[in-house]
């Protein structure tokens, strides 16, 4: 009998597995196309008065899922004869195709659970995965087929995609997405860098320490774009709130059916984030452009804007010069650089580690810049697919100037959020006294109070009350002049707020006053004073000096009767009855008399009936 190699066994095996790659790209893709068609023909199906017959709708359907992809589209019927140009897109509907195309890539790069072992040892008879890059290039191309055939079936619909658009941007926008899902299959390693990059970067890239900076920097950078969404979201909230009659009129006349307004509501809700990141624009100072000759920027509305029916273009401020409600907008950005700033700092002086782990200032102004940088580039890119025409003539711009946006908001983190880090670092490593900074974790060590009870009560069993009193006063002077030393100190010890009141009360005599202690003997006054103490390290506790009277004959407690009767007690009992019972007299004295009675250890007394002993 012949038996198949194993290699060819691999081959075949990765043949199919690239197959099933480019099924799952294609499958993304019909699963995108096809949920927005359904949801276009019930739109269709509801509507009273339809303008065109499924074929129509099917292919507007095609034309919208290719707009999601950031194509631009073309609308022929116009009234002028003349094609005019569609490129806002709805961000919202990016979302989709992205995540689809992101999930297929990483299905498919990921490595089969439980290889099965061959006949020979050492090889697999199982199914073998395709490489990453394999994955990455089957999952693309079965995308993009997909693709190409939707925007070939649009070619006589009411909306059809720019041919040019399909390179750029739906190609690198889809082989982005299948990257991420690649690169999130293998573990989102943030290296090592590519063979071709230089030697300097490959070798940065290696360090550890490298990525950590990188790291921050990236997420920093992500906490300001966060923010300025979020500030130019509540922006448009503030001004639809203010404007809220005149965006009820531009939604009910657009459409008189209930399934026209709820077309309109949607489109609405897509191009939510596109309002927010207009918002962000504005804030920003740069503003956005309402056609060719009007701009909005928080000192004004310059020139005629031509503006259509829609409800969320009520947001757009009034003409003429602005007022200080206008003004308010620069707190956006302002926002952004201390959120920024926040996250850097975090980084660089955690509240859960040492001083002198700490990054230097040098070190904190890299990482903040590099995040300003990249809060300037996601800008750009954001703001550069939030606008484009919706016609010719006037209407040929629309929406925020990327190039202006991103200057702008590299400038607002970076002069605002450097400084920011530097003294949010400096408060985050202030000394102990005035914060609430620790070098180590202390949940499980016992606070101050129960540390001087506990000595109080020992004190007391010791039976020495004047001395635990002064041993009080020295250990509350030693932590009024200790705690306060800084970071520098060791961990692990508590914590003290600053309370300078503790080392005026101690100076003068614990209420302001000289008390019955404070009047010096001739004796003493001769003696000098002594010098500070050195500062303790922690868990140190003062001592006496040990009597230099024998342990059997001083009054304390430990080696009385009553505690080592107890302690003898304790231990025959963890023996097992092995031990005796406590010695009524001290062994000591036991000791001494058996030395009286009979100097010779060894020699045993006769017994009354036997023999004597020999000498």
């Amino acid at each position: 009998m012949t038996q198949r190699s194993p290699k060819v066994t691999v081959r075949q095996n990765r043949t199919l597995a690239l197959l099933s790659a480019l099924v799952k790209g294609a499958v993304a893709a019909g699963l995108g196309l096809g949920s927005l068609a359904v949801l276009v023909m019930v739109v269709w199906i509801s509507s009273p008065y339809p303008d065109s017959g499924p074929g129509g709708a099917l292919r507007a359907a095609a034309g919208v899922w290719l707009l999601a992809h950031g194509a631009g589209l073309v609308r022929p019927d116009t009234l002028s004869g003349v094609p005019a140009p569609v490129g806002v897109v709805p961000l919202l509907l990016v979302l989709g195709p992205v995540w689809l195309a992101h999930r297929a890539a990483r299905d498919a790069a990921e490595a089969p659970d439980e290889p099965r072992e061959g006949p020979r040892e050492g090889t697999r008879s199982g199914a073998a995965g395709p490489s990453r890059a394999g994955a990455f290039c089957a999952v693309t191309a079965g995308y993009l087929l997909v693709v190409a055939g939707a925007a070939a079936y649009a070619r006589g619909g009411p909306l059809y995609a720019d041919p040019g658009a399909l390179a750029f941007p739906v190609a690198p926008l889809v082989a982005g997405a299948a990257a991420a899902g690649v690169w999130t299959a293998a573990g989102r390693p943030l290296g090592p860098a590519p063979s071709w990059s230089p030697l300097a970067l490959q070798e940065a890239v290696a360090r550890t320490l490298f990525r950590r900076r990188a790291e921050a920097a990236l997420r920093s950078a992500a906490a300001g774009l966060a923010m300025l969404l979020g500030g130019g979201a509540l922006l448009v909230a503030v001004a639809l709130g203010r404007n809220a009659a005149a965006a009820q009129d531009a939604f009910l006349g657009l459409a008189g059916d209930w399934s026209g307004r709820i077309a309109v509501l949607l489109l609405a809700a897509a191009l939510v984030p596109n309002a927010a990141l207009w918002g962000a624009a504005y804030g920003l100072g740069p503003g956005f452009s309402l056609g060719t000759g009007a701009t909005a920027t928080p000192l004004g509305l310059d020139g005629t804007p031509a503006l259509p029916r829609f409800p969320l273009l009520a947001a757009v401020p009034d003409q003429g010069a602005g007022s200080p409600a206008n003004w308010a907008a620069l707190t956006v950005p302002v926002a952004a650089a201390l959120a920024v700033a926040w996250f850097a700092a975090r980084r660089a002086a955690p509240a859960d580690v040492p001083r002198a782990r700490a990054w230097s200032p040098r070190e904190t102004v890299l990482v903040t810049g590099l995040a300003a940088l990249g809060c300037g580039v996601g800008t750009a890119l954001l703001t550069a697919v939030a606008g484009g025409p919706l016609g010719t003539g006037e209407l040929s711009a629309f929406g925020p100037v990327w190039w202006l946006t991103a200057p702008a908001a590299l400038v607002w983190t970076a002069v605002i959020g450097v400084p920011a880090a530097l003294l949010l670092r400096l408060w985050r490593l202030r000394t102990p006294g005035w914060a609430w900074r620790r070098d180590v974790g202390e949940a499980d060590e016992p606070s101050t109070a129960e540390v001087r009870q506990e000595a109080e009560v020992r004190q007391e069993e010791a039976g020495g009350a004047g001395e635990a009193e002064d041993r009080e006063q020295g250990q509350g002077a030693e932590e009024d002049a200790g705690y306060d030393a800084g970071d520098d100190a060791a961990p692990g010890r508590p914590r003290r707020r600053w309370s300078p009141w503790r080392r005026w009360r101690a100076a003068a005599g614990g209420d302001g006053g000289a008390g019955p202690a404070d009047a010096a003997s001739p004796a003493a006054s001769s003696v000098p004073a002594p010098g500070p103490a050195p500062e303790a390290a922690p868990g140190f506790e003062p001592y006496d000096f040990l009597p230099t009277d024998p342990w059997h004959e001083t009054g304390d407690p430990w080696h009385g009767g009553a505690a080592r009767e107890a302690r003898w007690a304790s231990l025959k009992q963890g023996s097992g009855g092995l031990m005796a019972d406590f010695p009524a007299d001290r062994p000591a004295d036991r000791a001494g008399q058996a030395d009286r009675a009979d100097p010779v250890p060894d020699r045993r007394a006769p017994d009354s009936g036997g023999p004597e002993a020999t000498p």
